[in-house]
């Protein structure tokens, strides 16, 4: 129902995390302390599957978690259980497949460093075309081998995801 498909880079991905960020600032108010566009769409001229991928900062404050989860089940926002190391919510998804927008809602506090590495690994692609280019080669290249196998999909990533993470702590780190 949910294959994976890739599209070419569209103009209007910027636009949609915008709106999707302002609803999330509605619905979380002074618990969103931060909130980064990441994943394939949050780089230009990347083609992508057409989810926009969100991280959000949530405090660590006992209590916060059940807060959130409640305003963002009310906002009408489903919650991945299967997700342990973090918080997250998808919107966009319906018995009949995707809708037109389509949204993944991550959510950690600051001190969930694996997760903020999605940041460097958006940051390195965004200053290296060249590998943005490899990456996108590879990504039609497993679309098209496990197109109704995300987990798989996902796994057959990990490992240039994983590289290129390293190299962009090393770069970030230097400067």
């Amino acid at each position: 129902m949910f294959p994976i498909v890739i599209s070419e880079s569209q103009a209007d991905w910027p636009d949609q995390f915008e709106d999707e960020r302002q609803n999330i600032l509605t619905i979380l108010g002074s618990m969103a302390h931060r909130v980064e566009h990441i994943g394939s769409t949050a780089v230009p001229g990347l083609p992508a599957k057409p989810t926009i991928d969100v991280l959000v900062e949530i405090p660590d404050e006992s209590g916060a978690a059940d807060l959130i989860i409640e305003r963002m089940e009310t906002a009408g926002y489903i919650r991945m259980h299967e997700q342990l190391d973090h918080l997250m919510f998808v919107k966009g998804y319906t018995p009949q497949g995707l809708c037109e927008q389509s949204f993944h809602i991550h959510m950690a506090t600051k001190d969930q460093g694996s997760m903020w590495e999605r940041v460097q690994f958006r940051d390195y692609l965004l200053a290296h075309p060249e590998v943005a280019s490899a990456y996108a080669r590879l990504k039609y290249h497993l679309a098209a081998q496990y197109k109704y196998d995300r987990e798989a999909y996902t796994e057959a990533k990990t490992e240039f995801i994983t590289q290129i993470t390293e190299l962009a702590k090393a770069e970030f780190r230097a400067e």
